[in-house]
């Protein structure tokens, strides 16, 4: 027997028999400790609340067992699916179910009928990939659609920018299957009268709800109350919906109680499966861009848009398309605009045809030329077209989150009123006086077919007043918004920061009615407490002022803004896009695709270091065992450096973690031997083909997996005695002449050693091309020793390869190479070695040798080895960018009767990080006319991560996702390419087939 606890006292986080109960209880897993805690504090919200432990259920009977010892405990209960709301509704001092972990399946998927059934944790675009080859899709679309879950969406009442098409979550939801507070289960599905009263005598708490629906819904009083206090703007995700629920009994005598529970932020039930249904998917999609001289004008052509047919209308105001103009990590975005507009109308169109298209588009043109709305329209009619403008559309957020002033941020406090449509252009500019007159600075982007904005103030919420202004504005909106009729609340829910309003929104007998709601499902106020009704103040918990002030951390690389290591990664502002599928495409989050656990995305690592470094010693947090376990996992991909909004820089995090991490545990012998894989490599090659032949004796892979940590089934590279620099420097040299001059060529370990013919093939192509080449063999540019954590032996070896290639590059010779981690090793990561950091704002340097007085006069050289290190990386380029010139030059030409049929395309992580891969799609493009680019994300191997004995498996599971089967269902006559050693030697392991570095494929095709 179970003893329970007194009423009235509360569990601490690390109760143990809270912990213990709930693991013997769940089959899915249980997590209370403080790193776990750390990472669930926060959502995309501006607030932090640590909760009192995560567990991650695995099905129904999780569910309700997880709710038994909640109410034996006494304990709040709170569900999360991806974690990316706004307004706090997914963090609280609560037990965290995590939805989004296991109870992740389509349970059924009628194409007929078009109706699915799901877990709560199904990601959006992975419904609509499923539901994609019957021509059909989940209507409510998010921005967040790639990590939305439907149990979010359910929860928020979720909706997007087709809205004006296809309404809310709320009108695709048909039953839910929930666990009630009593823990028992309910389908909460439409009734008619004689069947809802029926249930109300079904025991526990279903009866319960039934009952006082029943009598609601048949006191004309109560009716009043809700058709007087509900807002009449139809665009709401506020309160409790119970205006759905009174006009579906008036109208077809039916009680339908999930009209209840969708947008209840999981304060009423839990959701375990939800029936919702699908529409058809648009055929063909067009899109017209809407050039506006202010935001006035583009609001004034809404209208015309939408009568004539319009599925969405988006606005982005010139502040951000002025961010964006000026953003480096957003280059291009802008280049199809006409002229300086100072607003954007993205106005979509669904057709059969694409003649249906073209004409929808004249006729808006027309109507808009005829009206004098707007001097310029840009039409987006293929795929590829729509992609380049909607990467300007949906880069808003990004933008602003990234637009403050030192210490600001965007902050979601008035994230998503609307009003009527025909209200929107003066309501907008009523609103942008408040901010005026409190002084704040805003972009204004959203949904203008429906009348939402999207408006983030820039504030520091640790400076004094600041909470206290929010507040203020956040008031003054709301007041605003009710003059105007709309809705405080129009996607993304209550939660802390607007459920405060909530009374006044409604008005006291509708509010009234929504508490006794919330008494009749969780009389014990145990389910997300706090929310919709009931709430706190909106400025309690807010994340920013809560975080002490950052104890100065030396670090070996630079982290020049506001406090240093910590604020890097305090720039992550939680949204979550680190944490989409597979099926989105990208690469970001690789070992997140793979695990789908919140601690192995971008944002769980970001959450888990800025604690740690908020610690009032943060060199000994960096040497916490849980910390590494979180950090573990990270391949180093670089992915988030581009694809996160904030370019959050995990990777260098991860290397600057680990240094730390050593310095008090120890480098293992491990890292030692990777870090050192050119020493390695050269030794294998001097010894080959001994070196090869010793690897393949009896018991020596398991010898190796023990002693050493590299998995026995992972092949080893084989080790070539004819190495790249014996070539090269026995080898007759070209004559010339050389009318491109010198370049400098880096012989990379693996280029060196195990793979020498694919760099006699770069630098013959170079040569054939007009490059004189230079071999530089002699230095390791550090890549491996960063990725160990080894980096003060990075930072000499970055320091020594400044030192023999400065000369060069101040010369204009350009710097290449074949190895893209190579290469863009000396761009990316060699100045912010060399510039270390001093300690200041929570940086600093711990190598003595860089702080040493070589210059003479008293002062370090840092900043002089860093501008020298960036001279170096300015002139480094990869080698397919060369011959991609080249090609298009006419100095090097095609034989088409040695072209493949057809080339698969897999790029490499740093490289579609930091530079793209368009000039190695240009290189195989003029190879085969049927080049296939993946959208395959990391191959998982990244280097050393695939050889290692505990990372094998995941390794496996991330190839297998996209990039293996991609590779499988090329026929044979494709040739695969990519650059990476690593890619090569993961596909080579996972299917068998042969890939190629771009350079091979080239060599062999071109005429000699």
């Amino acid at each position: 027997m179970t003893a329970t606890r007194p009423t009235g006292t509360a569990p601490s986080a690390a109760d143990p028999a809270l912990t213990s109960e709930l693991a013997r209880a769940l089959e899915g897993e249980v997590a209370f400790d403080p790193r776990t805690r750390d990472m669930f504090a926060t959502d995309a919200s501006m607030y932090q609340v640590p909760p009192l432990g995560v567990a991650y259920p695995r099905h129904r009977d999780d569910l309700v067992a997880a709710v038994e010892v909640a109410n034996r405990f006494e304990v709040p209960v709170l569900p999360r699916g991806a974690g990316t709301s706004h307004c706090g509704q997914t963090i609280g001092a609560a037990l965290i179910l995590d939805c989004s972990r296991h109870m992740t399946a389509i349970r059924e998927l009628d194409p007929v009928e078009k109706r699915a059934r799901v877990q709560p944790g199904v990601i959006q675009d992975e419904l609509n990939a499923a539901a994609a080859p019957h021509g059909l899709w989940f209507g409510p679309d998010t921005s967040t659609s790639n990590r939305a879950t439907l149990g979010g969406m359910i929860g928020n009442n979720s909706c997007g920018s087709r809205s004006a098409r296809y309404g809310m979550t709320i009108d695709h939801v048909r039953s839910l299957d929930c666990v009630l507070s009593d823990a028992t289960t309910a389908r909460l599905a439409p009734r008619d009268r004689q069947s809802a009263a029926e249930a109300a005598a079904l025991p526990g708490r279903a009866g319960e709800l039934w009952a006082h629906l029943v009598d609601l819904v048949d006191d004309p009083a109560r009716v009043a109350a809700i058709a007087d206090g509900t807002p009449p703007f139809w665009r709401r995700a506020g309160g409790y919906r119970l205006d759905r629920l009174v006009e579906r009994a008036t109208r077809d005598g039916v009680i339908d109680p999930a009209q209840l529970f969708v947008g209840a932020e999981g304060t009423l039930a839990l959701v375990d499966e939800a029936e919702v249904g699908l529409v058809d998917k648009p055929a063909h999609t067009v899109t017209a861009v809407g050039h506006f001289t202010s935001t006035p004008a583009a609001i004034a052509a809404t209208g015309d848009a939408m009568a004539a047919g319009a599925a969405a209308v988006e606005l982005v105001d010139g502040y951000i398309l002025d961010l964006a103009r000026h953003s480096p990590a957003h280059g291009g975005v802008t280049d199809f605009l006409e002229g300086t507009p100072q607003a954007l109308l993205f106005v979509e169109f669904y057709c059969d045809d694409p003649a249906e298209g073209a004409a929808m588009l004249t006729g808006l043109e027309r109507t808009w030329a005829a009206h004098g709305h707007g001097y310029a329209v840009v039409r987006a009619t293929d795929p590829a077209q729509q992609d380049r403008v909607r990467r300007l559309r949906k880069a808003g957020l990004g933008l602003l989150m990234n637009a403050g002033q030192p210490g600001e941020r965007s902050v979601a406090f008035v994230e998503d009123t609307a009003v009527d449509p025909e209200h929107l252009a003066d309501y907008t500019q009523e609103f942008a006086r408040i901010l005026e007159q409190h002084g704040l600075r805003a972009g204004f982007y959203g949904h203008a077919s429906v009348g939402c904005l999207h408006v983030r103030p820039f504030m520091d919420l640790r400076r004094p007043g600041e909470p206290e202004k929010m507040r203020t504005v956040a008031r003054e909106v709301q007041q605003l918004v009710a003059r105007y009729g709309g809705m405080n609340s129009s996607e993304h829910g209550d939660g802390r920061a607007r459920s405060e309003f909530n009374r006044e929104v409604f008005g006291d007998r509708l509010y009234e009615l929504m508490v006794d709601l919330k008494r009749v499902c969780d009389p014990e106020d145990r389910f997300n407490p706090g929310n919709v009704v009931d709430a706190g103040p909106m400025d309690a918990h807010l994340r920013e002022p809560a975080l002490p002030e950052a104890v100065p951390l030396p670090t070996h690389f630079a982290f020049d803004g506001e406090d240093g290591l910590r604020g890097a990664a305090n720039q992550c502002m939680r949204i979550g896009a680190c944490r989409k599928g597979p099926v989105s495409g990208g690469t970001m989050c690789p070992s997140y695709m793979a695990t789908r656990q919140e601690e192995h995305s971008t944002r769980g690592r970001a959450n888990a270091l800025v604690a740690a470094l908020s610690e009032s010693d943060p060199r000994t947090a960096l040497g916490d065992e849980r910390l590494h376990d979180i950090l573990d996992l990270c391949i180093e991909c670089k992915a988030c450096a581009s694809e996160c909004p904030l370019s959050v820089d995990m990777a260098t995090m991860k290397s600057e973690f680990l240094a730390h991490y050593h310095a008090q545990h120890g480098v293992p012998r491990r890292a030692r031997l990777f870090a050192g894989v050119r020493r390695l490599y050269a030794l294998g090659a001097a010894t080959a083909p001994v070196s090869n032949w010793i690897t393949r004796l009896p018991g020596a892979r398991r010898l190796t997996e023990r002693v050493v940590g590299i998995h026995r089934d992972r092949p080893l590279p084989r080790f070539e005695r004819h190495t790249l620099p014996r070539w090269f420097a026995r080898r007759e040299p070209p004559a010339g002449p050389f009318p491109r001059g010198p370049l400098v060529f880096l012989a990379d370990s693996f280029t060196s050693s195990t793979e020498p013919r694919i760099g006699r093939a770069a630098i013959e192509l170079l040569e054939a091309a007009g490059w004189e080449v230079r071999l530089e063999s002699e230095v390791c540019c550090g890549r491996p020793m960063i990725s160990k954590g080894l980096l003060e032996d990075a930072t000499a070896r970055a320091r020594d390869l400044v030192d023999r290639l400065e000369g060069p590059a101040r010369a204009g010779v350009p710097i290449t190479g074949c190895e893209p981690s190579c290469v863009l090793t000396l761009g990316e990561e060699h100045p912010s070695l060399l510039r270390g950091s001093d300690g200041g704002g929570g940086g600093g340097d711990r190598n003595s040798d860089r702080n040493s007085d070589r210059d003479g006069d008293g002062h370090s050289d840092r900043d002089g080895d860093a501008a020298r290190a960036e001279v170096v990386g300015g002139q480094s380029r990869l080698v397919d960018e060369l011959l991609a010139e080249a090609l298009a030059d006419g100095d090097l030409t095609i034989d088409p009767r040695r072209s493949p049929e057809r080339i698969l395309y897999h790029g490499h992580c740093h490289q579609k990080a930091l530079v793209g891969t368009r000039a190695s799609e240009a290189l195989l493009s003029t190879l085969s006319e049927h080049l296939d680019v993946l959208d395959a994300g990391c191959c998982g191997m990244a280097g050393s991560f695939g050889f290692e004995a505990e990372h094998y498996d995941l390794s496996l599971t991330i190839g297998e996702q996209r990039l293996f089967p991609a590779v499988r269902a090329a026929g044979p006559e494709a040739a695969i390419a990519a650059n990476g050693v690593s890619c090569r030697q993961q596909i080579a392991h996972g299917t068998g087939r042969t890939a190629l570095h771009p350079v091979e494929l080239l060599h062999a095709c071109v005429r000699w």
